[in-house]
């Protein structure tokens, strides 16, 4: 690539003649992305809470224990409140971005899973289609039982006109 031209720059897209005064940090989205999800499942975990809780009390026990000169957050602990603020200003849109990230992960498994009901319906109403004509096929074949009672009324017919002397009627051939 040519110097001074980013990675994403497309060619059939006219450059802005304009430079920035203060450029904007680059950044890898999907990096950031995985950092907040690892961050806000970290945040979820009962360690989390008891490293927290760890804190809270070694920061309370030392200013409150410690000598007057070697405390750094003496009353009424308002240092500690703007560390936690701090820290729950910068969790809460972290947790936000991993929310988001899960729901369009969520988002494309439920499409994914509606084609594949979509294909299993159509193959289920294929099927289906299939079934009933083999019904219909098997309605018209004949049965075993059905061409016995045809051989035997066939061969009791044979039966009847291989005995002497019956008369078949008024054509009937005498030979």
């Amino acid at each position: 690539m040519a110097e001074g031209h980013s990675p994403r720059e497309r060619l059939d897209t006219p450059r802005d003649t304009r430079r920035p005064l203060v450029r904007r940090p680059a950044y890898d989205s999907d990096t950031f992305g995985v950092f907040a999800e690892q961050f806000a499942r970290f945040m979820g975990t009962a360690r989390f809470l008891i490293y927290m809780t760890l804190f809270v009390l070694v920061w309370l026990g030392w200013n409150w224990v410690a000598p007057e000169d070697l405390r750094w957050d003496a009353y009424p602990f308002i240092f500690l409140t703007l560390m936690l603020s701090l820290q729950a200003s910068y969790a809460a849109p972290l947790i936000l971005l991993a929310q988001n990230r899960q729901e369009a992960r969520d988002r494309v498994i439920a499409e994914q899973d509606r084609q594949a009901d979509a294909r299993a319906h159509a193959d289920m109403e294929f099927l289906a289609r299939e079934v009933a004509s083999l019904r219909m096929a098997v309605g018209e074949v004949a049965t075993r039982d059905y061409l016995r009672s045809e051989l035997r009324s066939l061969l009791a017919e044979l039966d009847e006109r291989s005995q002497p002397g019956r008369d078949d009627g008024p054509n009937a051939s005498t030979t």
